[in-house]
Formats: C-alpha cells, sequence, structure tokens
C-alpha cells in the first residue's frame, strides 16, 4: 500500500487569534461608541440604531461615529492596527462600555 503526504492549499494560520471581551448582560446606563470604516451607508444606517437604541434602553449614552476617526485602514496591517489602538483609546477616554463597530448588510 503506497502512503501519501497530503497538505492543505489552505495553509496554516497567519495570525493568531486572540478572545473577543465578554458581551455586556445589560446596555442600561451604558456609553455606546459607534466606529465606521465609511463602508455600507453607515451615515443612514447608525442614526436609525441610534434612535433605536434610545427608544428601548434607559439611560443608554450614545457617542456618534462622528467624534471618532474615520480612515480607512486598507489591507495594511500596521495602519490597522494603529488605526485600532487610536480608536481604543479615544473610546476609553470617552468612557465608552462598549463600541458598535459593523452594519453591513
Amino acid at each position: 500500500m503506497q502512503r501519501f503526504d497530503v497538505i492543505s492549499p489552505a495553509g496554516g494560520p497567519a495570525v493568531r487569534q486572540h478572545s473577543i471581551a465578554p458581551r455586556l448582560s445589560d446596555l442600561s446606563g451604558k456609553t455606546i461608541g459607534e466606529v465606521w470604516n465609511g463602508v455600507f451607508k453607515g451615515d443612514q444606517t447608525f442614526p436609525v440604531l441610534r434612535e433605536l437604541l434610545k427608544e428601548r434602553i434607559p439611560g443608554i449614552r450614545i457617542i456618534p461615529y462622528t467624534e471618532f476617526p474615520h480612515r480607512h485602514g486598507g489591507d495594511n496591517p500596521s495602519q490597522q492596527r494603529a488605526l485600532a489602538a487610536e480608536i481604543a483609546a479615544l473610546a476609553k477616554a470617552k468612557g465608552c462600555d462598549a463600541l458598535i463597530t459593523g452594519n453591513g448588510a
């Protein structure tokens, strides 16, 4: 019987995976920041989400996407890391408990 070694064309992991922060149990009284990368009509969807959240969740405070940097990081990992660090620091300074970072289709 002949034996063959098989190598996946997908390759191995390219980056080390990190865990994400646990979900907040409740949004009441929390400060939530909106972060938008300029894709998929965030200028139209975030205002709607903002109003719906304010109607349904007591004491929620929303920091609009206009108060965060709005630059496309493209496929440049070092630019993406720098932008993520800038946004995280700004969110912390603004007292955000969480961020909405996507609004795709």
